[in-house]
């Protein structure tokens, strides 16, 4: 089969989507404290590796196929990828591991500071392959939540285009539950030091964010209208969201900051997700606003209730996953002048989809989440030491730090190639002592 215009445009939205999470790891990154930021972008790279794996040997299997009982596909009908060699199918099951990637990696800027490193090796995994995968066979590989599966018959399907029950509410929900297994960071709400270290890097990772959305949205457009309009609304919502998101902080603190400016664009991004191919360019803006200015005021929601979510993934991807969702209901254009949101006079059956989809999705991960990180959290143990805790995750887990600070002695224990360097050092220092000694004779 010769490589057409689409399977190009599919590729290149799989590699946009892969780059999100390098993204993401620069934007977590730069909002924990220096002693953290390289545990904290390691989270994600290492979900890329690990969720790689288990994508290709059964978590593409289990999105889609035969279904058991329409909760998740037989993990083995394509293991390893088996039957898809030779076929165009495997690049959409590139397309896919991306997503699932993207996803898991989200979940970790809740425990940042103070996660152990191999426990969240062994959550990855298990999570993907016991959440994400049967999520997502439910919602788009034709399970519970399709139009043929048994809830989405009795009440309607539910629209999400691009992730936001599988990919935003279900990676929200879980970072809740695991923030509220690990506990708080010492010093929660009283250390002024646990701020971010490097507001340029929260910026980039926000703009290769941005940028790799289009493909994270766009691609699997089925028709140039199509895709135009996710394009245009993949703008716009964002847009909105950083206003709104600014306004609300100029109004409630007195300044807009540039943290701020980041975190309403990734709202924006997380609530057009859903919605993005079936909402107006006006709706997205709308929707923009409204997401950025809730998402604002949510972030407080912790500091009341008293979880720690270190970097806001309940406020932004939980809160703004479920606006996304719900809007539908209200702002849903009509297809063929059928159907469609509340206001446009499509009645509140599709608003009922939603929030049933919404729920099932909740409902999922947080069982799950909360099975799968307490079986990791009272046997192998989720949470680093105290002690650790105050040396800083980066030098307890990888002995490394991020800087060295003009060599101030704050760098980490290990270094590559130590035995050579100290031999080739003590060569050097025997050589010099030769030629002092020949100067001197």
């Amino acid at each position: 089969m010769d490589l057409t215009a689409g399977h190009v445009w599919v590729m290149i939205s799989a590699a946009l989507v892969l780059l999100m999470t390098p993204g993401l790891a620069f934007f977590y990154g730069g909002m924990t404290r220096a002693k953290a930021a390289l545990n904290m972008m390691m989270m994600s790279f290492i979900a890329v590796g690990l969720v790689g794996i288990v994508w290709v040997l059964w978590g593409y299997s289990m999105t889609g196929g035969d279904g058991i009982a329409q909760l998740f596909g037989n993990p083995f009908t394509s293991f390893g990828m088996s039957g898809l060699i030779g076929t165009e199918d495997l690049i959409g099951a590139g397309y896919g591991a991306t997503f699932a990637i993207i996803t898991v990696a989200l979940i970790s800027g809740a425990i940042a500071d103070r996660a152990k490193f191999g426990a969240w090796t062994v959550f990855v995994p298990i999570w993907v392959t016991l959440v994400y995968c049967p999520l997502a066979f439910m919602v788009w590989g034709g399970g519970l939540l399709s139009a043929d599966g048994a809830v989405g018959a009795a009440v309607g399907e539910a629209v999400d285009f691009a992730g936001g029950t599988v990919v935003h509410i279900s990676a929200g929900v879980a970072a809740l539950v695991l923030a509220l297994i690990l506990g708080k960071r010492q010093g929660f709400g009283k250390d002024p030091a646990q701020r971010p270290h490097n507001i340029p890097f929260v910026m980039l990772g926000a703009a290769l964010l941005w940028f790799g959305w289009f493909g994270f949205n766009g691609g699997a457009a089925g028709s140039a209208e199509e895709a135009g309009l996710i394009w245009v609304n993949t703008m716009a919502a964002p847009a909105a969201a950083m206003v709104g998101w600014l306004m609300t902080e100029r109004i409630r603190d007195g300044r807009p900051t540039s943290l701020g400016a980041a975190s309403g664009i990734v709202a924006g991004l997380v609530a057009i997700t859903p919605a993005c191919a079936n909402v107006s360019p006006v709706g997205a803006i709308c929707l923009g606003i409204v997401s950025g200015a809730v998402c604002a005021l949510a972030v407080g929601v912790k500091y009341r209730l008293g979880f720690d979510d270190s970097l806001d993934v309940v406020a932004v991807h939980l809160v703004a996953g479920i606006v996304g969702t719900l809007a539908l209901g209200f702002i849903m254009l009509p297809v063929d002048g059928e159907g469609g949101g509340l206001f446009y006079g499509g009645g509140a059956d599709q608003l009922v989809a939603q929030i049933v989809a919404a729920a099932i999705a909740i409902v999922l991960s947080a069982v799950m989440t909360a099975i799968i990180g307490l079986a990791i959290h009272k046997t192998i143990g989720f949470r680093i030491s105290p002690d650790d805790e105050v040396s800083g995750v980066d030098l307890t887990e990888h002995a490394e730090t991020a800087y060295e600070f003009g060599g101030l002695g704050v760098g980490g224990s290990f270094h590559p190639f130590a035995d050579q360097q100290a031999k080739h050092s003590s060569k050097q220092k025997t050589a010099q002592q030769d030629v002092t000694e020949g100067v001197h004779s």
